[in-house]
This record gives structure tokens, sequence and C-alpha cells, in this order.
């Protein structure tokens, strides 16, 4: 198994296949931005698939498709369908906004994607366009409509609270998952980029202390994936809520994972600026076990923790450049 210097486990990898994005969420990339990165430094499929190959050898085994939105990326499902059939992946999992999964769920679903989380900040029509820059709900809606159809093993909805701005509609959507058999997350907003340092989120400490009482919910310790999200249920198992708090209550003792950027970067943490790249050793030509040995080189450099807190102008790269 991969371990880093602090002792922990690395058994998760987050795969951005692409920057890019069709909406401009407020607290990640901003309007008009245009600095993607160039389609030819973009990892290939069969680099992607290599990657994880390595991973898994080591032992990894859960990875996570993401972007920008990774739907985008032409040919998805082939690229998950060469990931699941490779020895030792255990789970594999999309991160999508959803305007494009009406058409791609079943596919994605065939080709062995177990679980998708889908980014959803309200139910009203003015807020998403205020929030994404993009009339988009009716879409998104279909989307997930199609994915239920299409049987993943769980549909989570990850969802940003800010003040002033959809705080006032996470009843309504703890209502919505309740009616589809939806997982509900509320993530905290972390300060990445100059759209997320102006973010005003919430403090989901203070949030849950007003929702426990409202729905009942208790502890859970129900195994819902590998990230962070801490989770609580109804007595009636009939909703569950998953708070994701890298402000008000970090989990970097705990953390597992690493990320890998559309350009072949592996990040070790999202609050710091450690990296790799494994793109020039691929290009290059290098083994599996010149491959391995650079992971393992990269796992040495992954931090105790993130600074948001302490530094929180710090991390001027957007959320979809890291990958999400």
């Amino acid at each position: 198994m991969l371990s880093d210097r602090f002792g922990r486990t690395i058994d998760y990898l987050r795969i951005s296949v692409t920057d890019r994005c069709d909406l401009r969420c407020t607290y990640c990339i901003p309007k008009g931005f245009k600095g993607f990165e160039e389609p030819s430094n973009w990892l290939t499929f069969d680099e992607i698939t290599r990657v994880v190959a390595a991973f898994s050898r080591l032992g990894t085994r859960r990875f996570r498709l993401t972007g920008g939105e990774p739907l985008l990326r032409r040919n998805l499902p082939a690229l998950a369908a060469s990931l699941s059939a490779l020895e030792g992946v255990d789970d594999l999992s999309l991160t999508t906004n959803a305007t494009q999964l009406s058409l791609q769920a079943q596919a994605l679903r065939d080709a062995g994607v177990n679980r998708i989380n889908v980014s959803l900040d309200s139910l009203r029509d003015d807020c998403v366009s205020r929030i994404t820059g993009s009339d988009c709900l009716d879409k998104v809606l279909g989307g997930l409509a199609s994915a239920s159809q299409a049987g993943f093993d769980s549909i989570k909805i990850n969802m940003v609270p800010m003040q002033g701005v959809n705080d006032g509609d996470i009843e309504a959507m703890v209502a919505f998952c309740i009616k589809h058999g939806f997982i509900l997350r509320l993530i905290e907003a972390m300060p990445m980029g100059s759209t997320g340092q102006h973010t005003a989120g919430l403090d989901l400490q203070k949030l849950l202390a007003q929702l426990q009482p409202r729905f009942g919910l208790l502890p859970s310790d129900q195994p819902l994936g590998g990230g962070p999200a801490r989770y609580w249920r109804t007595p009636d198992g009939r909703f569950t809520l998953g708070l994701i708090t890298p402000i008000s209550q970090h989990f970097c003792a705990s953390c597992n994972r690493v990320r890998l950027s559309v350009d072949g970067t592996l990040y070790m943490c999202l609050g710091q600026e450690e990296r790799f790249e494994l793109r020039p050793l691929l290009r290059a030509g290098c083994s599996d076990a010149e491959l391995e040995a650079a992971i393992r080189d990269a796992i040495e450099l992954k931090p105790e923790k993130h600074e948001f807190l302490e530094q929180p102008t710090r991390i001027v790269r957007f959320m979809s450049m890291t990958g999400g």
C-alpha cells in the first residue's frame, strides 16, 4: 500500500480529464477566464490508464473521474471502461455538473462507473443561473433523471451553501433528495483562487446543529465512498446527509487522496503547492517500474495539512486547474 511520511494510506486517486467547464460557478472559474491547459498537454486515455494501473499495483483501489466538467472530454465512457477493467480497481466514480449527463449516463454505468456525484447548489432557476452563469437547471435535473434510470450504486448531490445566496435552499434540497433517494452532501467553500477567496461560505458545524433536531439526524458509520465526508441519517434511513468541512473541522490527519490534473501533474493537497509532474516521464517512455518509483517519490511530498485558515489567499490556482 502507498503511504506518506505521516503514516497515512493513500488509496484514492482523483483524475481530472479536463480543466474546462461549460459553467462558470462563482466559487470556481471566473467569468471570462481563458487560461485553460492546451489540449496537446492533456494526458491521453492510454497515459491515464498507465497511471491508474501503476497506482492500482501500488495498492490504490478507489478512483474518481473529475474536471472541470469531465463529460466535456470526448468518449469518456471508453476511458471508464478501460479503467474499470484494470485489476485492483474496486471503485470507479464520477463527479459532474450533469448538464451533459442525459446522453451519457447509461453508457457510463455500462462502462463500469459505480457511483456518481452531481454538483447542484439550488433548485431555483434564478439562483442556479446566478451561481453558474447559465440557465441550466432543466439540463441538470434531466441528467439526474437519466442517472436514476441507469442504476448507479449511489447518486450524491454536492451543494456548496453560501451566505445570502442559497443558504435558504437547504431544506428544499433535503426534501428533493428524500423524494428521489439521493444522498445530500454539503461542502464548505474553500479559498482557492480569487473566486473561492471571495465566496462567503457557511460553517457547517453550526448548520448541522440546526438540521439535527429538525430531521432527527443520527451519526452514521456506513461506508459511502472513500472521501472525507462525515454522514448522518434519519432514523427511518430514508435520508442521508454528508458534511465536508475543510474549514471548520479539517480532516487532514486522515487524508487518503491525491489528485492527477489533466496535464499529468500530481497535486498532493488542495491547500498547498506540492506537486509532481508525470507527463514528462510518460512521454519519455518510462518503464512501469520507473513510473511506480515516481509515484512513490511524489507521495513523499504530501504535506501534513492545508493552511486555508492561516493563509487564505495563498492558493491562486482555481479548483478546475487542480481537479475537483
